[in-house]
C-alpha cells in the first residue's frame, strides 16, 4: 500500500492530531529522520510552518530530536506514541460515558415530575429540525424505524450522512416508504443502495406523515405546512412514544418488503427479472414496475409470463411462493 493510499484509508484525527500534524508524522515516518528544510519540501510548506509542525509533533510525543543532530527529527514508533495517545482517548470516552450514564438517570428521576407538555418538544425552523434529525441518528445504538413520504424535506437522502454511519456501525434501519418516493428522480436508485448496505425497506401506497424512532426511547415527528416555516415536535418516552410504535409496526406489517440490491444475480434467472419479481413483491403493479424499469407493460407482463413457465406456477400467487423458494428474491 502506498503512502496515499494509506493517509485515504486511515484517519487520526481521532486521536486529537490536525491533517497537517498526520501529513507530517507520515512524512517523517517514511522519510526516517529529516530536518525541517527536507520535510517542508516533501510537504511542500514553508519551513517556518514545518518547523512550527515539529515542534507540536515533539510535544505530543510524536518525534523528537535525531541524537546529536538537534536539527533534525525522527519519528516515535506509532506503537508506542499512537498507543499511548489512544490508551489515554479510551480513559476519556469512559469518563464520558459515566458522565452521560449519571445525566441520564440524572433526566429520568427529573421525568417523573415532569408535566404532558414537557414530554413533546417543540422544535422550529428547518436548520434545528435538521439537527435533530441528525442527532437521532448519530445516537442511534440498535434501531432506527422512519416513514418517508414525498413532499417537502428539510434534508436529502444524499445529504444523510448520518444514515449511513449509522449502519455502518450495526444500527438496524426498518424504513418504510410511500410508493411515491420510488416515482421520484433516483428514488429506485437509492433504494437499491439502502438495501445494499443493509437497510429494511418496505412499500404502502400512502403514510400519515414523515417520522423517526430511534432505539424506541425517542421519535422525531417532522411539521410541515403550506406557507408556515417548517418544524417538528420531539416526542420522549411516553405513552404517545409507544403508539407511534406500535403505529410504524402496524404499518410495517401490511407494508411489501422491497427486496432489491445492484448487481445481484440470482439464480437461474436474469437479474432484470429478479428486479420486476422485487417490484411486484413490493406490491407495485405491472404499469409502475414498467414506469420504474423503462419497460413497457407488455414486456413486464411477458416476462411474468416467463417466470410462471420456468416455475411451474399456475398463478402469480404461486409464482411468488416458487421464486421465494428459489432464491428469485
Amino acid at each position: 500500500m502506498t503512502q496515499k493510499e494509506v493517509r485515504d484509508d486511515v484517519d487520526l484525527r481521532a486521536l486529537g492530531l490536525d491533517r497537517a500534524e498526520e501529513r507530517a508524522y507520515r512524512a517523517l515516518i517514511d522519510l526516517g529522520a529529516a530536518a525541517p528544510e527536507v520535510l517542508a519540501d516533501r510537504l511542500r510548506l514553508a519551513e517556518g510552518e514545518t518547523r512550527s509542525l515539529l515542534r507540536r509533533l515533539e510535544a505530543l510525543g510524536l518525534a523528537s530530536p535525531s541524537g546529536a543532530d538537534l536539527d533534525r527529527y525522527v519519528a516515535s514508533a506509532p506503537d508506542v506514541a499512537l498507543r499511548a495517545m489512544l490508551v489515554q482517548r479510551h480513559d476519556e470516552l469512559r469518563r464520558t460515558e459515566l458522565a452521560v450514564s449519571e445525566l441520564t438517570e440524572l433526566y429520568r428521576r427529573a421525568a417523573g415530575g415532569r408535566t404532558v407538555s414537557d414530554l413533546v418538544e417543540v422544535v422550529t425552523g428547518a436548520g434545528a429540525t435538521r439537527q435533530r434529525f441528525e442527532q437521532l441518528q448519530r445516537g442511534a445504538e440498535h434501531e432506527v424505524l422512519a416513514f418517508v413520504t414525498q413532499g417537502p424535506v428539510v434534508m436529502s437522502a444524499e445529504e444523510n450522512l448520518a444514515e449511513d454511519a449509522a449502519v455502518r456501525r450495526g444500527v438496524r434501519y426498518r424504513v418504510i416508504i410511500e410508493r411515491a418516493v420510488l416515482d421520484q428522480p433516483g428514488g429506485l436508485r437509492r433504494a437499491e443502495l439502502a438495501t445494499a448496505q443493509g437497510e429494511e425497506i418496505a412499500v404502502v401506497d400512502s403514510l400519515p406523515m414523515k417520522l423517526v424512532i430511534a432505539d424506541r426511547s425517542v421519535a422525531l415527528v417532522p411539521l410541515t405546512s403550506a406557507g408556515q416555516e417548517p418544524g417538528a415536535v420531539v416526542v420522549h418516552a411516553s405513552g404517545l412514544l409507544d403508539a407511534l410504535i406500535s403505529l410504524f409496526n402496524w404499518a410495517w406489517d401490511r407494508a411489501g418488503a422491497l427486496h432489491l440490491a445492484p448487481g445481484e444475480k440470482p439464480g437461474g434467472i436474469a437479474a432484470s427479472d429478479a428486479r420486476i419479481l422485487a417490484l411486484l413483491f413490493a406490491g407495485l403493479t405491472d404499469e409502475a414496475v414498467a414506469k420504474q424499469l423503462g419497460l413497457s407493460p407488455r414486456t413486464v407482463q411477458r416476462r411474468v409470463r416467463h417466470l410462471m413457465d420456468l416455475s411451474g406456477a399456475g398463478t402469480r400467487l404461486q409464482l411468488g411462493r416458487h421464486a421465494t423458494e428459489r432464491g428469485w428474491v
